[in-house]
């Protein structure tokens, strides 16, 4: 089985590669690092080439595609605060990047494309848990740009024959996720705060919820999508079921770590969801899909790689 994934130097990508290379496929990174890094794929052992181009650059990716099973997509610019601030960088690369993925992919007639979608897509509504029923109304460029993602996959499914899945992933976190700029998953950022004796930043009240999913689940999850039968063309929320407050994390993290969280309350930023929580139900059924680590456990073994990580 030969797969290529896009974005797989990233924090995500490259434990997808991991647990593919275990399996015993030949794996091909397509990744221009410009958020992902080689050290995300240092030590890996097994068939793993890497393609050091962006899914911006079209002849590069129709020579990648060739002879490939399945695509993983997940290469984007993944911030919402700095999609507000350049929406026309974010366009390039996770619309016209995408749809780059999708011809590539059904040009070398690859069996199925797996896209990262967002659940940014849900947009504001205070209606919980998010189900895939719902009407999508992002209410930031990156939102936006997520959702005309899965329309593209879709049509090339109607199209072309492309089999596509899309997967609206919930908050992922884990090790690897790098919280080196003020655009990092908001546990990377806590995290690292309290290990280097930092006072954590809460943009908000801090009682705005997340529905915070360790990267195994997603990675699991990401799997069997590429795999199961009759799911093409469909939408997955991947998620737990379960949302917690940013107030509640940081007291989970103090008594994880041991140190004290005393946060510094900054104003909300544009683009931000109050709350979010993923009804799994339809992955349950269709993919068989289950999280196989809970918040509390996903926490402790964050924190323990970023403990580490120090120095």
């Amino acid at each position: 089985m030969r797969v290529v994934v896009t974005g797989g130097a990233g924090f995500i990508g490259s434990h997808l590669v991991e647990a593919l290379l275990r399996r015993g496929a030949q794996v091909l990174v397509v990744d221009d690092f410009s958020s992902g890094k080689e050290a995300n794929l240092a030590g890996m052992k097994g068939p793993l080439e890497v393609l050091r181009e962006s899914i911006t650059a079209r002849e590069p990716l129709e020579k990648a595609m060739q002879g490939a099973d399945y695509v993983l997509h997940l290469a984007a610019r993944t911030s919402v605060p700095r999609s507000v601030e350049d929406p026309l960088e974010t366009n390039r690369v996770n619309v016209d990047g995408t749809l780059n993925v999708l011809v590539a992919a059904r040009d070398a007639k690859v069996r199925r494309v797996v896209f990262a979608a967002s659940s940014s897509a849900y947009g504001e509504s205070p209606t919980l848990p998010k189900t895939e029923a719902m009407r999508p109304e992002p209410i930031s460029p990156y939102g936006v740009t997520k959702y005309i993602g899965e329309i593209y996959a879709q049509v090339f499914g109607r199209c072309y024959g492309l089999e596509n899945v899309s997967l609206r992933y919930f908050n992922v976190f884990g090790p690897r996720q790098d919280p080196g700029s003020p655009y990092s998953g908001v546990l990377s950022l806590f995290i690292t705060a309290l290990r280097d004796g930092r006072r954590p930043v809460v943009f908000g009240d801090g009682e705005q919820s997340r529905d915070f999913t360790y990267v195994s689940s997603v990675v699991d999850a990401t799997l069997r999508a590429a795999e199961a039968a009759g799911v093409s063309g469909r939408v997955f929320n991947v998620g737990t079921g379960n949302r917690f407050t940013l107030n509640h994390t940081l007291a989970l993290l103090a008594k994880i770590s041991g140190k004290r969280a005393e946060p510094r309350y900054d104003p909300p930023r544009t683009g931000d969801i109050r709350d979010s929580q993923a009804d799994i139900s339809l992955a349950r059924q269709m993919l068989g899909y289950s999280p196989s680590v809970d918040f509390e456990e996903g926490l402790r073994r964050t924190w323990a790689w970023y403990a580490s990580q120090q120095g």
